[in-house]
């Protein structure tokens, strides 16, 4: 695929899903079987309009069914399938229509909450309509009115997924067959918000009334080692605290509990929900500030403003005793900006850690929400 985006000044080649290529592979197959005829190249139009010509590989055909594959490409993403082979078995069955199922290396759904169903293949529906659509395009054109089943499988399928979030959403055995426009567009924010979505969707489904989020692995090893629970119960939301705020009022949890190092949330006291360094790095500045107004001395307040890391500036607070004071300040101001981005309809509160300092404060509503998301964890 030759379309390109540019992103922070970069060049960078656009891929396309495994639901795109499970659709090709699909359509190829049925062409192939109701046809006799061997093709090649298989095009499709994905649902963000952009036509695409695949190669078609692994071709096997006997009468009554045909297998072929399609391979993933993800142009410039750093994208675990890349490279995949992508297959669809299509064959005759009795009866009218199609039907879509998983094979070997497609995960199984296990937990509600899901694209799809508990049982079902993980072919999200946006795919599961490309290959429905596919095929019943090639029965159109040959005039073929009997019943059609397509397999998808990915031989690597189930080795892939454990670099995947499908262990930690109940999907077993392999990968997913994902897209919702065909496309891979490289370092996808929509992507990663979705990811967050997914999980926070089938928590709501299981339940929970009450959402423990955490930015990354810190925030994981935190939630073990200092409060004692499973980090499991949290859903990592990476820089997009805001969209994960956004996402739990949407999905009617009642509150969210956000766990996070301070070189993320001190970001937050200065009102930003994205906390990505692109979009600015203001924590000596607004460390500073609470410090200076909870009684550093100018001189101190200056090397605060000349840190390199939040835990070397708290170190200069705890020396001259201002640290208490500048941390409440700070956490007043992030339980503010929370509040403003949550509504009304959903109650928001942190905590704050450093991997120096180990705990360093909480919003007085803390223990509450940690004690509902104990209750109802999942």
């Amino acid at each position: 695929m030759e379309e390109f985006i540019i992103k922070e000044g970069k060049r960078l080649r656009l891929g396309y899903t495994t639901g795109s290529c499970a659709a090709a592979a699909a359509k190829a197959a049925a062409y192939m079987l109701l046809t006799g005829r061997r093709m090649e190249r298989a095009a499709l139009t994905t649902p963000r309009g952009v036509r695409l010509e695949l190669p078609v590989r692994e071709i096997w055909m006997e009468p009554g069914a045909v297998s072929c594959a399609v391979e993933k490409d993800s142009g410039d993403d750093p994208d675990v399938t890349r490279g995949t082979l992508v297959f669809a078995a299509v064959s005759r069955t009795e009866g009218t229509g199609v039907t879509i199922d998983g094979g070997a290396g497609v995960g199984r759904v296990t937990k509600p909450g899901l694209d799809q169903p508990v049982g079902a293949a993980a072919i999200n529906s946006v795919p599961r309509r490309m290959i429905r659509e596919g095929v019943e395009e090639i029965q159109a054109l040959t005039d073929d009115h009997g019943g059609l089943s397509v397999v998808i499988s990915v031989p690597e399928g189930e080795a892939l997924a454990k670099k995947t979030f499908n262990p930690r959403l109940g999907i077993v055995g392999g990968i997913s067959i994902l897209g919702t426009t065909g496309i891979v567009e490289p370092m996808s924010e929509r992507a990663l918000v979705e990811t967050i979505r997914v999980e926070l969707r089938q928590r709501r489904a299981a339940g929970a009334d009450y959402a423990l989020l955490t930015p990354g692995n810190y925030g994981s090893d935190f939630i073990r080692e200092g409060l004692g629970l499973d980090p499991a119960l949290a859903v990592q939301c990476s820089n997009f605290l805001g969209d994960a705020l956004d996402l739990c009022r949407e999905l009617g949890f009642r509150g969210a509990l956000l766990a996070g190092h301070i070189g993320k949330l001190v970001k937050v006291g200065g009102g930003m929900l994205n906390t990505h360094s692109r979009y600015g790095d203001c924590r000596m500045e607004i460390l500073a500030a609470h410090a200076a107004a909870s009684g550093l001395p100018p001189e101190r307040t200056a090397r605060v403003l000349a840190c390199v890391s939040c835990d070397e500036a708290l170190r200069i607070l705890r020396e001259a005793d201002v640290d208490r004071t500048a941390l409440a300040r700070l956490t007043e101001r992030i339980a503010f900006h929370l509040a403003a981005r949550a509504g009304e309809s959903l109650e928001v509160g942190a905590i704050l850690f450093s991997k120096v300092w180990g705990e360093l404060s909480r919003t007085g509503n803390a223990a509450q929400l940690l004690q509902q998301i104990v209750k109802g964890g999942t």
